[in-house]
């Protein structure tokens, strides 16, 4: 019968062989994600194959059909990272600014500068739609950004009066349903810079008119 540290030598030896696997296997993973997000990003979906995927990856195609079982499966997941990576960049930033209307202008800019960003630009705004079907596409940008949305809104309500607060959730749906539109037609023209310009200066008037629902309460 083996002794006591034989057996946690051997639980120990499986345990690293077990580590070493999750990290090949996780590094093998983020290998494939990054790799079709760059030619994702060049090619769009239709363009891009899984021969290519795993080339620039440097795996195998045993490897990628491990975690993804098939393009869809790994575009998703690309989408899905993408989204999330400028999520949490947003996040970040307006964790740092406690005014509501500064915040709510810093979000707008940042949302819109990373809209011109080639890879959310062609991945997130232009592929997804026809990738994922329009309803999973919305699906999926909703799950990460109408968070965002709602808190910011509900601190410029409160900002302007306690009348507002219940007119949250339907504040909520319109700005969110306005940064999509305007996050489509940044992604779409023909000068983004030019058409977040734009984009900037219209919302800006309608934060300042709310904003000036406040000034009016006070005098």
């Amino acid at each position: 019968m083996p002794s006591h540290s034989t057996v946690a030598k051997q639980v120990l030896r499986t345990a690293r062989k077990t580590t070493r696997r999750q990290d090949y296997s996780s590094s093998t993973k983020r290998a494939l994600i990054e790799s079709a997000t760059e030619l994702f990003t060049e090619r769009g979906y239709a363009g891009t194959s899984l021969d290519e995927v795993v080339a620039a990856a440097r795996v195998t195609k045993g490897a990628l059909y491990h975690h993804f079982p098939s393009k869809l499966a790994l575009f998703e997941s690309v989408f899905l990272q993408v989204q999330k990576d400028a999520t949490d960049e947003i996040s970040s930033i307006l964790a740092k600014i406690k005014d509501p209307w500064e915040r709510a202008e810093v979000g707008l800019s940042t949302f819109l500068e990373v809209c011109r960003r080639p890879e959310f630009r062609r991945i997130c705004m232009q592929e997804g739609p026809v990738a994922l079907g329009h309803e999973r596409w919305q699906e999926a940008e909703r799950e990460a950004s109408f968070g965002i949305v709602r808190e910011t809104v509900g601190r410029l309500l409160e900002a302007v009066g306690d009348d507002l607060a219940p007119l949250t959730d339907s504040f909520s749906v319109i700005f969110y349903g306005a940064m999509r539109s305007s996050a489509e037609y940044v992604a779409d023209a023909d000068d983004p810079d030019e058409a977040s310009d734009e984009v900037l200066a219209t919302i800006g008037t309608i934060l300042l008119g709310m904003r000036s629902l406040r000034v009016d309460q006070d005098t």
